[in-house]
């Protein structure tokens, strides 16, 4: 059985997943601050173990669980799978040895340069993050995405303004730095992006390349050198001595027209970590379940999957329903 509060609770292992109140033992998909808590006892990858820890303790507890190495837990077998979105991040499989659950998280089938490539295991039941479960999130192909980021950015260097690209500073910020310093432009992050970097780099991801560097933000930009820093929505996004900068949004809303008023930035680009329509569709159709439940996404999403012949429901607060 499970039931839905802001997480779901898997009742037969009493496994709560991706809860963001204290639950006496808690899977956390990745370590985004809308999907862990601190839990008595956390179940994790070892690299979301670590940004974990960082981002809410280091005494925390943690059952690390790598990648598909199946763990018997509470009557049940997990195993964790590479879900994309960002480093560490995983999709969780639950076995009764009737039922197979997989329970996405957030997730991306797009390639990464910081994450491993997404697996989707068959399952029985598939409870799925669906955010951009709308037709017009079919996101423009990514590298094509690449490119414009790339352009702009040294269309700013030329023109002796700073790029200021604006991310989460867990995963997306570590993105597109990769993306950068790949393509020989040095980046400066804002301090609270570049201490979560060193997390990446001690779990073995480093963000450099042979021709381009990553440092910390401290009072000024340095020449040639683009600036990740947090979203414009966030406290402290702001960093000093800036000076004429141009200023750049990567997120997979930038597909709404307007976004970069509303986002407030010179340039909005669709580089998201979250699956497209296109890709949601297909990881349906590859975990080939015969229930899905849908999360975190519009409800029309649940109706296009019930005209393609799927049984699928949202997975709303206050329903409960039997799974095991």
């Amino acid at each position: 059985m499970f039931h839905y509060d802001n997480g779901l609770v898997l009742t037969r292992g009493r496994l709560a997943v991706d809860f963001r109140r204290r639950q006496p033992c808690g899977f956390v998909s990745h370590a985004h601050a809308d999907h862990m808590a601190r839990h008595e006892l956390a179940l994790a990858t070892p690299a979301t173990a670590r940004l974990y820890r960082h981002r809410l303790g280091d005494r925390l507890r943690v059952l690390e669980m790598p990648y598909r190495a199946p763990l018997e837990f509470g009557g049940l077998r997990l195993t964790a799978y590479p879900a994309g979105h960002c480093l560490g991040s995983a999709m969780l499989l639950a076995d009764d040895g009737d039922t197979r659950l997989l329970y996405t998280g957030d997730f991306k089938l797009a390639a990464s340069l910081t994450a491993e490539p997404a697996e989707l295991p068959h399952a029985d039941i598939l409870v799925m993050e669906s955010t951009f479960g709308l037709p017009r999130y079919r996101l423009p192909r990514r590298d094509s995405v690449i490119e414009q980021l790339l352009a702009e950015v040294r269309t700013a260097l030329a023109s002796a303004q700073t790029p200021v690209i604006h991310a989460y500073a867990l995963g997306k910020a570590q993105e597109v730095t990769k993306i950068l310093t790949t393509a020989g432009i040095s980046v400066q992050q804002h301090p609270v992006t570049y201490a979560v970097s060193r997390v990446y780099a001690a779990c073995g991801m480093d963000l450099g390349s042979d021709t381009a560097t990553v440092g910390e933000y401290t009072d000024r930009p340095l020449a040639g050198h683009a600036v990740v820093t947090l979203p414009r929505g966030m406290k402290n996004h702001r960093l000093p001595g800036l000076g004429a900068t141009r200023s750049i949004a990567v997120t997979g809303w930038a597909n709404d027209s307007g976004a970069r008023y509303r986002l407030g930035v010179d340039v909005a680009l669709p580089l998201s970590d979250h699956a497209d329509f296109d890709d949601l569709c297909a990881a349906v159709a590859q975990v080939n379940p015969r229930q899905v439940f849908c999360t975190h996404g519009p409800r029309e999403f649940v109706d296009h999957l019930r005209s393609a012949g799927f049984d699928a429901q949202p997975l709303s607060p206050d329903r409960q329903r039997q799974l095991f």
